[in-house]
């Protein structure tokens, strides 16, 4: 077993508890959707209807990271049949937004706020899609929990008031959101009861009516009607020709363990490519937390986000090359450019390098089992509440790149790179683990971070995801939290690192928050893991 003392000493000791239970579990980053999962559970629904549940409260009770109006992605493992899922539901842009469509509006560059950073909102058609294969419950009743904390109001958790309290200028910047988000031009602050009447009504119609309201009836009409007139670029055939796309997961082994996550056009791969790395070296007989520890976990994340800048976009529309991306041969070839005392570069794509994102895991005593990611993409998305609807909608527009010859330049009709990922891992070919870890391109670093921490040294899923992290930001910048000690922080400068003080992070969640769900088949037990970084927890009975 992991050696607690050494935990203890590296300064990762978890401060919370593992989460047990036998029956179902759920975890996420806000008490209240929890709660409202668990109840869906309860009420005889699969995990499934659960985590839609969850998703659809956290769009009412954690608005700066996720709503109705983003994408959606899931891995579904069936238990009836043995087999898992994967669901792509992000949205296309929008056929009039065009680089020369904005060249004509004098923007040179991908738009980072604002209607002209919108693509079609993919998540509620996710949801529908998901639970017409695999719901269990009346869809309607997935929509109950959030029309109630809606309407009824919710008590504003303390990270996410921190939070909310940060998107205070771009919020104020449009009356609609400033309306709908702020109470006297201010954010609300932690214990206050906040309500959303005009989302109440929104989510009450797609409940009676299911996705075709969204795409092609009343609130379709609504959203592009508002953004039309307000210079945007949806129309009526931008909602009405969306579809989500059930896809084959990708994956890789890994000491092993099975690591699946979903395809391209997300960054799923980055962290596959990263793992393929460091599975040729011996972390196990590593010092935890040690200089040479985070130098090579470092390196290795450097080389997958510089193939992922260079290949991940959209495989409609540009060719991924995903199996030779992910060949151990390949993983072999790039091992050697890693120095094992000096810090390489590597050239930063143009993604955006920061955002604000919701993930659910959930498990039902059936052993079905859901990863779940949702967003609006940086906090508040756009910034922008489309009319009286109640919907914030999503700047995932953001993703793309201006440079007209990269595969991820924006285009009509075209999907952005994506940092939304979530992941699922096999041991013995059933599922052993669900997880993600939010937060922008923190998310691929993220998923490395934690399975290493689980898989080389043996931590519970709660000290995987307290453990200190670090995060690439381009170049030889590395930012480290910290409880990474001055000693380490100075051995890996001395070795060409330029880190980064805490301070100089923007705000929000820098490195992420994870959760998690670990399945001990053996005992029949749930493991529940939570990220203090974030508001949350996990609940099972």
């Amino acid at each position: 077993m992991f050696d607690t003392c050494r935990l203890e000493r590296a300064g990762v000791a978890a401060q919370r508890s593992v989460v047990m239970a036998c029956q179902g579990m759920v975890a996420t980053s806000q008490p209240l959707a929890v709660e409202a999962g668990v109840s869906i559970l309860k009420q005889g629904g699969n995990a499934l209807d659960a985590a839609i549940a969850t998703a659809l409260t956290l769009s009412v009770v954690e608005p700066m990271s996720t709503g109705i109006g983003g994408d959606a992605f899931l891995l579904y493992y069936s238990a009836a049949d043995d087999r898992i899922y994967g669901l792509n539901g992000s949205g296309r842009c929008p056929r009039q937004l065009t680089l020369e469509a904005l060249r004509q509006r004098g923007i040179h560059g991908i738009p980072q706020r604002g209607l002209a950073s919108v693509t079609v909102p993919g998540a509620i058609d996710a949801f529908w899609e998901a639970h017409q294969r695999h719901g269990r419950l009346p869809f309607a009743a997935l929509f109950e929990p959030a029309i109630y904390y809606a309407s009824e109001g919710f008590p504003v958790s303390e990270i996410i008031a921190a939070q909310w309290q940060q998107a205070v200028p771009l919020l104020s910047q449009y009356p609609t959101s400033a309306r709908t988000y702020l109470i006297d031009g201010k954010a609300p602050r932690p214990g206050d009861v906040h309500r959303q009447p005009e989302l109440a009504r929104t989510l009450r119609l797609l409940a009676a009516g299911g996705r075709e309201v969204f795409y092609r009836g009343e609130l379709a009409r609504r959203i592009v009607q508002f953004v039309q007139e307000n210079g945007g670029f949806l129309t009526l055939e931008d909602f009405a020709t969306h579809t989500s796309e059930w896809v084959e997961p990708i994956g890789t082994t890994y000491r092993g363990y099975t690591v699946l996550e979903l395809p391209p056009n997300t960054q799923g791969v980055a962290a596959l490519l990263a793992l393929n790395l460091l599975e040729g070296f011996e972390l196990a007989a590593m010092t935890y937390g040690s200089p040479a520890y985070y130098h090579l976990l470092i390196e290795a994340t450097k080389l997958a986000l510089a193939d992922r800048n260079r290949y991940v976009a959209d495989p409609a529309c540009a060719a991924v090359p995903v199996a030779g991306l992910l060949a151990k041969a390949y993983a072999a070839q790039r091992r050697q450019e890693i120095s094992p005392r000096r810090a390489g570069d590597f050239g930063p794509g143009d993604p955006a390098a920061f955002g604000n994102t919701v993930y659910v895991a959930c498990v039902d005593r059936e052993r079905n089992v859901v990863s779940l990611i949702h967003s609006l993409f940086m906090g508040f998305g756009s910034g922008v509440v489309a009319g009286d609807t109640g919907i914030c909608l999503h700047n995932r527009g953001a993703g793309f790149v201006a440079d007209p010859e990269h595969p991820n330049a924006l285009a009509p009709g075209k999907r952005p790179l994506h940092t939304l990922i979530p992941a699922m891992v096999l041991k013995d070919g059933r599922p052993w683990l669900c997880y993600g870890v939010m937060g922008g391109d923190m998310q691929a670093q993220g998923h490395v971070q934690v399975l290493v921490n689980l898989i080389d040294f043996d931590m519970n899923v709660q000290e995987a995801l307290e453990a200190p992290r670090y995060r690439v930001l381009g170049g030889r910048r590395v930012a480290l939290e910290r409880a990474i000690s001055q000693e380490v922080r100075r051995a890996l400068a001395a070795m060409g690192h330029e880190l980064l003080p805490y301070g100089e992070l923007p705000p929000g969640t820098p490195y992420g928050g994870g959760q998690a769900i670990l399945i001990d088949g053996a005992r029949g037990v749930l493991h529940g893991g939570s990220d203090p970084r974030k508001d949350g927890c996990a609940i099972g009975y």
